[in-house]
């Protein structure tokens, strides 16, 4: 049954912000489930770039149904929606999702575009106490912002059957655990939310961060085909490859950019590079990556012994590591064995999603780190954060575990066609505009890969000016920084500010 709890307001003193609340209802039983159908909202008040507003932030879970009507899972969601705003027509949604797959929308609903950020050093390092403070950069000054978080991540789950009980893990893979079935499933929900919210006639936009890219490429088509509705943007944070292939060489030589940009932080490169600016030294490495290295990779092992040399010296100079260490991985190096290698005369790893976090590994030798550093770090601050945050500042109060990642392995991601439907939903969509933002220390997802899937989403090139990249000096996510915390903002702000087509500008070619 839903519910809808409307909240007396009062002032926190323990937070610049105006919330309100009120005494819980009694819980219906005590088994420890969610609410299939349910409200709660609180008022609060933001500053960003120096002008306050009053908002409203919406918790609660949302059904998914079937054909039949029947619901079969629920999504737990939260919604911030700018209060003083009269006329919705014209204020933009943005839908955002997270990746994993099996991962929470808490990364970036309180570390980026939300009205509240993580408390966190300038670099993005654990602070205690745990929490969250002001984000003075979120772009909810701009655009009302729905965080949603799919099956099993967070506190969304799948629902007993009519007979009552639970599907079998076969059948939940089935319906929600694979590339085309989370579209598939998560198009039909965002039409329910923004019929429920009368968001119709919105501008609407969609960010999607790491597996979230494939998420958000694939539903721009599924939105546009299935539901009728047609967005303004589309927002790829730190992205996938979307089905867009890099095998064999092309894979092996878009790393090193990335090998480039850690080392640099980490003054591993000669002095000639390591003077320069990190933007320099990269033009230099991408500019060997693709016209020396790729060519030379490609030609396998017939490549002349003088070459092999010369390229193994080259790619030594703008990795950091030795020649010998590059010639006996036969100019391949893996990604584990970067983050094992460069170090290791200091006795330390560097992070996968975030180069610049350091390990420390219960030996010095081997071919890989022991544990990702960044992860521990970053679970080290969200985990308590979000959990406090919901049910103090937001008032949603539940028994259900929130699961930073929860369980929807194994991942069907057969048929991946994402990048193509994006293409061809900017194709059909002439005001479908698409932004790539990605840091230079992410050996997860790779900047010049990023850069690569941009330059090959639209062969016919009729269609780059509505493609724009942005870079920064961090990693997967670059707004832990503080410094690019406000600048990806900015970055997004403009970005769906210039999405927005001027009054009379109709959807044409």
């Amino acid at each position: 049954m839903k519910q809808k709890v409307f909240l007396l307001s009062a002032l926190l003193l323990s937070m610049p912000l105006l919330t309100v609340q009120a005494a819980e209802p009694a819980p219906a039983s005590h088994n420890r489930q969610i609410d299939v159908d349910s409200v709660v909202v609180t008022k609060h008040q933001a500053e960003v770039n120096n002008v306050s507003f009053p908002y409203t932030a919406e918790t609660g879970t949302q059904p998914v149904w079937d054909e039949e009507g029947n619901p079969t899972a629920t999504l737990f969601y939260t919604y911030y929606e700018r209060s003083d705003v009269k006329d919705k027509s014209k204020r933009p949604l943005l839908i955002s999702f997270n990746g994993g797959p099996g991962s929470a929308s808490v990364w970036m609903q309180i570390a980026y575009t939300g009205p509240r950020a993580l408390n966190v050093d300038s670099e993005g390092y654990p602070l205690q106490p745990y929490g969250t403070k002001d984000n003075p950069y979120s772009v909810l000054d701009t655009a009302d912002i729905v965080f949603v978080n799919p099956v099993n991540t967070a506190y969304s789950r799948v629902l007993p059957g009519k007979d009552g009980k639970m599907p079998s893990r076969e059948a939940q893979q089935k319906m929600f655990f694979g590339v085309n079935e989370d579209v598939n499933y998560l198009s039909s929900w965002i039409e329910t939310f923004v019929s429920r919210h009368q968001r119709w006639p919105s501008p609407k936009f969609l960010i999607g961060e790491s597996y979230g890219t494939t998420r958000v490429s694939g539903l721009a088509l599924a939105l546009q085909n299935k539901e009728w509705m047609y967005l303004n943007g589309v927002i790829l944070v730190s992205p996938t490859e979307l089905g867009i292939k890099r095998e064999g060489p092309v894979d092996v030589a878009n790393r090193l950019p990335y090998y480039t940009a850690t080392a640099w932080y980490h003054k591993k490169l000669s002095p000639e590079l390591q003077q320069l600016d990190l933007m320099d030294v990269l033009a230099q490495s991408e500019q060997f990556t693709l016209n020396s290295y790729l060519p030379h990779l490609a030609k396998g092992s017939f490549v002349e012994v003088a070459d092999r040399q010369q390229i193994a010296e080259q790619v030594a100079k703008f990795s950091g590591l030795s020649v010998q260490a590059v010639l006996a991985n036969n100019l391949d190096i893996p990604t584990d064995y970067f983050w094992k290698e460069l170090l290791r005369d200091r006795g330390q790893t560097v992070g996968r999603l975030d180069s610049r976090y350091l390990g420390i590994d219960r030996k010095e030798a081997g071919a890989e780190p022991d544990y990702n550093a960044e992860l521990t770090s970053w679970l080290h601050s969200f985990t308590p954060a979000i959990n406090h945050y919901l049910r103090t500042s937001l008032n949603y109060k539940t028994d259900i575990k929130y699961n930073m990642f929860g369980p929807v392995h194994p991942w069907n991601r057969d048929g991946d066609q994402t990048g193509e439907n994006l293409r061809q939903a900017m194709a059909q969509n002439p005001y479908l505009n698409v932004m790539i933002q990605s840091g230079y220390y992410d050996g997860a997802t790779n900047y010049f890969d990023a850069k690569y899937s941009m330059w090959q989403l639209d062969p016919s090139g009729k269609m780059k000016s509505r493609l724009s990249f942005k870079g920064y000096r961090s990693g997967h996510m670059m707004y832990l920084r503080y410094e690019d915390l406000k600048q990806s903002n900015d970055d997004l702000r403009e970005f769906i500010k210039a999405a927005l087509p001027k009054e009379g500008q109709a959807a044409k070619y």
